[in-house]
């Protein structure tokens, strides 16, 4: 039986889940919580992700400047800014936004680190469904004797030991985030 599907699925989940953790805010300036943030520009007509609009550089730790390749879109940036849940206030100078990142309470790190691990329960629930419809699958096979006891065995034991190396690499991003997040 082929496993590559199983091994495809269990990437992309493991890729998906990378992005999310991204746009988690930690303790330092870093562009990839507001670079992916939809502005509304050119009178509303277009929704462009912020990366497209302009570039975005951390200056210092707790500072982020957003230079727009279009100066008429730095009003639509503010504004998209001011309405995302981040709470960051833009300062506009010329033609570039800084944007300060104030130093996080331990009330909303603590915030964080759930929603961390929500996100991370999501994971791992998705990569158990796809360990358990793969088994279905070898199992179904074997039913129907399209596969012998010893392949069935040797297949779960390698659905296993996959499952078992994704579930670790979702717990390395956990413990990563996490120590992100309770940086000072």
């Amino acid at each position: 039986m082929d496993l590559n599907q199983f091994k495809t699925n269990l990437t992309q989940t493991l890729s998906h889940l990378k992005e999310q953790l991204k746009t988690i805010r930690t303790g330092r300036a870093n562009p990839s919580i507001i670079e992916d943030l939809a502005v509304e520009t050119y009178g509303g007509s277009t929704i462009l992700k912020l990366k497209e609009l302009a570039t975005i550089v951390s200056e210092g730790p707790s500072a982020l400047i957003v230079a727009p390749f279009d100066p008429s879109t730095i009003q639509d940036i503010e504004k998209a800014i001011l309405k995302s849940p981040l709470g960051l206030t833009p300062a506009t100078q010329g033609s570039r936004i800084t944007l300060r990142i104030p130093a996080m309470s331990q009330e909303q790190r603590e915030k964080y680190i759930k929603l961390v691990g929500q996100m991370i329960e999501e994971k791992r629930v998705i990569a158990r469904n796809h360990r358990d419809d793969v088994r279905k699958k070898i199992k179904e096979l074997f039913d129907s004797k399209e596969t012998t006891e010893d392949e069935k065995y040797r297949v779960e034991k390698e659905i296993d030991t996959i499952s078992q190396k994704a579930m670790e690499d979702i717990q390395t991003l956990k413990d990563l985030k996490e120590t992100e997040i309770k940086e000072i």
